[in-house]
Formats: C-alpha cells, structure tokens, sequence
C-alpha cells in the first residue's frame, strides 16, 4: 500500500529527476513542458495537470517550478528575467521596474559613496541610473558618451548622476552642488571598511 508520505516523496524525487522545462509567463505563472504541458501558479499552488487536478497532491509539475525558482533558473512569480545594461548578466528583476536592470556590481543608488576612476574623485550619487550615455546631454548640450573621459565606457550604459564632495559645503545641500553625469561603470565603489 502506497501512503500519501511515499506519493509526495515520490513526487519530490521526480521533480528533480525528470526532463521538464520550466517557462515564465508573464502573469506570474508557468508553463512546465514533460510528457504533456501544464500551467503552473506557483503562489496559489496549482497545476492544471491530473495529479493536482484531480488528486489536490502538490505535484511534481509544482515542486520543480519551485525548485527551478529556489535555485535561480527561473525568476520569481514577481519578477522577470533581464540583462544588466552595463555586463550583460543574467538577473531577475521586479516586473514593474522600469529603471535600467543592473547586477549587483553595477547597482547604483542615491547616497552611494563612489570613487572616479578616471579622475580619482570621491562622490556621492543623487538618483538611481537613468538614460543611456550615448542619449544623454549635460548642462552644456554635449552627451555624456562624448566626452573623451567617458570613452572607455560603453555608450550604451546608463548614467549616474553624481556630486563630488568637496562641492558640498554645510551651508548648501546637495540639490544646490553641481551635478555631473558619468557612465555607471566609471564610478567605482569605495570600500568603507576600516581597517582592523
């Protein structure tokens, strides 16, 4: 006699076991592809395959989605699958996020304390990354991917805007420093540890 423990120890070790391919919908639901093709709502925990169907068992079809989600194959049912504007890296981003996907070397946010790699600066951004540097014009008119200490940089990476700290002055706040617009990856992170 079969027990439901051994039916969902069953069902867990053909999940792993079994050729199935797992594709994001972009409602939040999968489609598994394996002797047949089922959807999958991971956050409601259904399937529309016969096990689940008409058993209610949590099948195989429902653990290998989780399974492919646990250990980053397939994103999230709230996110979805992007490159990293800057690498190219593979990531999962939020479905509403319309800024630029960056991977965690490439993120920038406002308050990040940053080193130009080009002049050696310390600075500190004002808002997340926006347009692209080959579409964004400066105060004066020129874009950013124009200038020659922005030509090791892809013209296709978003920027950043930035202030340098020694324009900051406890009379004026940050809104009134003189921002400038770098390419994300010439700013570097400043390791703010101290030393042991």
């Amino acid at each position: 006699m079969v027990t439901d423990a051994d039916a969902a120890a069953d069902r867990a070790e053909r999940a792993r076991s079994e050729e199935m391919t797992v594709r994001p919908l972009r409602d939040g639901r999968y489609v598994v592809t394996t002797g047949g093709t089922y959807v999958v709502d991971l956050d409601a925990r259904e399937c529309t395959c016969p096990d689940h169907a008409i058993r209610g068992a949590t099948c195989k079809h429902i653990r290998r989605v989780a399974i492919d989600v646990t250990e980053g194959r397939v994103p999230a049912p709230d996110r979805r699958a992007a490159a990293c504007a800057v690498c190219g890296e593979r990531l999962f981003v939020p479905f509403d996020d319309a800024g630029p996907a960056l991977c965690a070397t490439h993120d920038r946010r406002a308050g990040d304390l940053l080193r130009d790699r080009e002049r050696g600066g310390l600075l500190v951004v004002v808002a997340p990354p926006s347009s692209r540097a080959d579409e964004h014009r400066t105060a004066e008119g020129r874009l950013v991917a124009d200038y020659a200490t922005n030509a090791r940089y892809g013209g296709h990476e978003p920027v950043v805007p930035a202030v340098y700290l020694g324009d900051l002055r406890p009379e004026r706040g940050v809104a009134s420093a003189r921002r400038y617009w770098f390419p994300v990856s010439r700013l570097a992170p400043v390791d703010r540890r101290t030393p042991g």
